[in-house]
């Protein structure tokens, strides 16, 4: 845990406000360049799903493959990815960075209501799709009008339109452009559960049942990637620091739902007494995160949970906290 501090304080600091549904969590600390790790109920060294943060990281290598001239924001996804003249084709990738391509939130080949009826059911993972699958469900889907609309499908086409831009797999562009420049050892993209490391975690749900994995090479780039409450905090600190690849996904470029909360690629920025807060969140079948920033007061927390009850509104507590100190 190289630049890294154990703060068993930090974990019992949480632990009474979290209650009994979060029995298995790890937080981060970031304040002044410093990060402090804890975890309760499970070694440091565990890994957690951390769903929708997947999004953010996509945002980071989205904004850093058009810095490096390998796509541009006008693109369109049909120019990346073999999706032919269908519908979905059309939309540019910056539209789908900021969740307004009008894509739906998923597909209806998909289909998602018998897939959440399985997951409530039998916990099962309601993804798994290798990126074939993805393209085929993809050519279905017709547009909505461009609002702007929280979508799963539009982030895991733009994560492997990004990757095919840079001539690589999504893998190994988080591999080569995030994890290997920001040493970050143990976050990665399972394909599937028999590629989950030894340190990962089974998620639960808030009523305290076993849920699959989430895992799928389609749905790495919007849900799919699992990390350690160390590389969350290495990667928190580089987003403060401005030496994470892509940092100009952070800044706001259009109004997400009304003029006090904006959308950079993927990161929402939201008033927050009298404060900004950059930040996004995950959850999973078993797992919940959030990652905050207070970019002005160089401050951040990571939160995750094995468990699937949100942990968002304390997140923004502990930065609230952090930034009064």
């Amino acid at each position: 845990m190289s630049g890294l501090q154990a703060e068993p304080a930090l974990a019992a600091r949480l632990g009474g406000v979290l209650g009994n549904r979060h029995s298995r969590f790890a937080v981060a600390a970031v304040t002044g360049g410093n990060v402090s790790v804890a975890a309760v109920g499970v070694p440091l060294d565990a890994d957690f799903e951390i769903g929708s943060i997947s999004k953010g990281i996509t945002g980071l290598l989205y904004a850093d493959a058009c810095e490096r001239g390998e796509i541009s924001a006008g693109m369109t996804l049909g120019e990346l990815l073999p999706l032919g003249d269908c519908e979905a084709a059309q939309v540019t990738l910056a539209s789908v960075s900021r969740h307004s391509s009008g894509l739906p939130r998923l597909p209806g080949a998909a289909h998602p209501l018998r897939r959440t009826f399985a997951l409530l059911l039998r916990g099962t993972n309601p993804y798994g799709e290798d990126l074939a699958e993805l393209l085929m469900q993809a050519r279905t889907v017709r547009l909505r009008d461009p609002r702007p609309r929280y979508s799963n499908l539009g982030f895991e086409l733009l994560g492997h339109a990004v990757a095919a831009g840079a001539g690589l797999t999504y893998r190994d562009l988080v591999a080569t452009r995030l994890c290997t420049p920001l040493c970050l050892t143990s976050l990665y993209t399972p394909s599937a559960a028999s590629n989950l490391g030894p340190d990962a975690l089974t998620g639960r749900s808030r009523f305290g049942r076993p849920k699959q994995p989430w895992t799928g090479e389609a749905l790495a780039p919007a849900g799919g990637i699992r990390a350690s409450i160390s590389d969350m905090g290495r990667l928190t600190r580089a987003l403060l620091d401005g030496s994470a690849p892509g940092i100009s996904a952070l800044d706001p470029v259009a109004d997400f739902a009304g003029p006090a909360v904006r959308i950079g690629a993927a990161w929402i920025t939201l008033e927050a007494k009298g404060r900004s807060v950059t930040w996004h969140n995950g959850a999973t079948g078993g797992f919940s995160s959030w990652l905050g920033l207070d970019r002005d007061a160089n401050t951040g927390v990571v939160l995750m949970s094995a468990t699937s009850a949100s942990v968002d509104r304390h997140g923004f507590r502990l930065l609230e906290e952090l930034t009064h100190l």
